[in-house]
């Protein structure tokens, strides 16, 4: 059986190699250079999606809702050629509410939609060690969990459509406080005397600690904001997180302070830096530098 794999980035070519370890794999991305650099004997490439569309089960792994639903519903995309009862896995990171109307529109062409983001850098990628949150019919999850392990360690099944989603949201949005409060308190520390090192130091095994101040500190003590996802690309998290906020009346003001410190940096043009970038703010408007010495 030949699995279908579409989106071939930072996350998506590493799954896609994991995924082909125990089966055959086509692939489909923008990029055929992307496509041509990771076949072997168990991938070949696609060079239209509609050689996708014709197998069974797809898994997608795309840059945001947009993306999803052109790869799907526009002009050349995967809907006018799948079969019913075809299985569509979306690793992607997209809108809560993309998500279940994606799952709804598909329902009505008797087409699975399940929405299964995935937690965890392009490390844990290449280890097959993500953590995968699925929304949809919890038998057709079970049913796809043999692929999905190549690639996830730790396959949650969250419920309804759109949980998965939700669920890594609500994760990601942990994070990106996590990440603004080492942007603000960090160059305090500085600016009062304190030496980055041993600040970072005292944080990573203190009860300051998290995974953000783990994966960001030694970055920045060195100056380097390329290690994880471009606060660009991330920011339709908090976009995300303010829309469910109004939608439902959730007052979430912590949540609000964190997006303006991240509003500020991606204002400053840092916004192809990591989030570890958003202390350039606070070191901008101090006039210090968390570096190592």
């Amino acid at each position: 059986m030949t699995i279908g794999f579409v989106g071939l980035g930072q996350m998506g070519t590493p799954m896609a190699l994991r995924l082909a370890s125990r089966n055959k794999v086509l692939v489909f991305d923008q990029n055929n250079q992307v496509c041509d650099a990771i076949a072997n004997s168990n991938i070949s490439s696609a060079e239209t999606l509609t050689e996708i569309a014709a197998l069974k089960i797809i898994f997608l792994c795309l840059p945001n809702g947009p993306v999803v639903e052109k790869v799907i519903f526009e002009e050349g995309g995967l809907l006018l050629d799948l079969q019913p009862g075809s299985i569509i896995v979306d690793t992607s990171t997209i809108e809560y509410n993309t998500s279940i109307s994606i799952a709804q529109r598909l329902a009505e062409r008797d087409i699975i939609f399940i929405d299964a983001p995935v937690s965890g850098m392009q490390a844990r990628a290449e280890g097959g060690t993500l953590t995968m949150m699925c929304g949809g019919d919890q038998t057709i999850v079970d049913q796809v969990k043999p692929f999905m392990a190549t690639m996830a360690s730790n396959i949650l099944f969250m419920g309804a459509s759109g949980n998965g989603q939700l669920t890594k949201l609500i994760n990601q949005l942990l994070f990106d406080i996590n990440a603004a409060a080492l942007a603000e308190i960090l160059p305090m520390a500085v600016k009062l005397g304190l030496d980055p090192q041993k600040i970072g130091d005292v944080v990573n095994s203190g009860t300051g600690r998290s995974y953000a101040s783990e994966f960001f500190i030694p970055n920045v003590l060195k100056g380097d904001f390329s290690q994880g996802y471009s606060m660009n690309a991330a920011y339709k998290d908090l976009v995300s997180g303010a829309e469910i906020s109004a939608k439902y009346q959730i007052p979430t003001p912590v949540l609000a302070a964190a997006t303006g410190t991240y509003q500020q940096a991606l204002l400053a043009g840092h916004g192809e830096k990591d989030k570890g970038g958003m202390i350039t703010v606070y070191e901008n408007m101090l006039g210090v530098k968390f570096r190592a010495k």
